[in-house]
């Protein structure tokens, strides 16, 4: 019995392997033809840059001058800590707060963030982008905010799951030993939200990290261009894309996203672990 699912695992993790690779295979496919004469990516595409082909770091440098990387990444990287820690904050006291506190209130908080995941953005482009312009939100800081509510209601459906699984005991004993609301948040609450913390803060990064459409319709773009904007000042009239330099910027911008997600995968796997063992 112990041999046939010791095969079993075996065969799992082939076939897991060789799906994964499906998937790495378009960033392997970026990252070599980073390395070419524009000329040869659309020719051939899948060749290994060798010989004439190989053009070193002349792409990098071109794509960097031309789309003002480092000033659009600093912005980027502004606007998605920001973000990312203002939607943990005040969504994890959202959620804790609609979890303990059962009234009309709050339900109508809980189902008004579940309603904010199902509606379509291409109905709110227009009213989001008129409004913004109103209220002078055409600014990172100002995007921090519009991201808050755009990413509220997966956070806080997510909190509001981990809090339920949380003894409210724990808070109570903390509430006798003179803790206020705010110190039990803090002090009790938040630290053992931790996991939740680290996946939220993923799936977050990732979405305004390469969003592209949110700072486009809201930004003032003669100021401020996040690296998706960027990108796109690589394309000429006709059509025409200087596919060297964008695949050395591509490269560039997803250097960070995937070590965040090296950094952060361990914590992802302690919280399931953590998450199995709960009493």
């Amino acid at each position: 019995m112990t041999s046939q699912k010791q095969r079993t695992n075996n065969i799992l993790t082939v076939v897991f392997t060789i799906i994964s690779l499906f998937y790495v295979y378009p960033i392997f496919l970026v990252l070599l033809n980073s390395f070419k004469k524009k000329a040869y990516i659309s020719r051939k595409p899948f060749a290994i840059p060798t010989g004439k082909m190989f053009v070193g770091l002349q792409n990098y440098v071109n794509g960097i001058a031309k789309t003002g990387f480092f000033q659009a990444f600093l912005c980027s990287l502004f606007i998605t800590i920001c973000s990312v820690a203002v939607i943990i904050l005040c969504t994890s006291m959202c959620a804790w707060y609609i979890t303990r506190v059962h009234n009309v209130v709050t339900s109508a908080i809980y189902y008004l963030c579940l309603f904010a995941m199902i509606v379509p953005f291409q109905m709110v482009m227009f009213p989001l982008s008129k409004v913004a312009n109103m209220l002078h939100l055409s600014n990172p800081v100002g995007l921090i905010v519009i991201y808050l509510g755009f990413g509220a209601g997966l956070a806080v459906f997510m909190f509001t799951g981990f809090v339920k699984s949380i003894p409210i005991e724990i808070e109570e004993a903390a509430m006798i030993d003179g803790c206020t609301p705010i110190q039990t948040f803090f002090n009790i609450v938040l630290p053992v939200m931790k996991p939740t913390c680290i996946t939220v803060a993923i799936l977050q990064t990732m979405w305004i990290w390469n969003d592209y459409l949110l700072p486009y319709l809201t930004l003032d773009l003669k100021k401020y261009k996040t690296i998706p904007i960027a990108v796109q000042y690589l394309k000429g009239g006709y059509g025409s894309v200087d596919m060297g330099a964008m695949m050395g910027v591509l490269v560039l911008s997803i250097i960070p996203i995937i070590v965040f997600y090296m950094f952060c995968q361990r914590y992802i796997i302690e919280g399931v672990v953590a998450g199995a063992v709960k009493g």
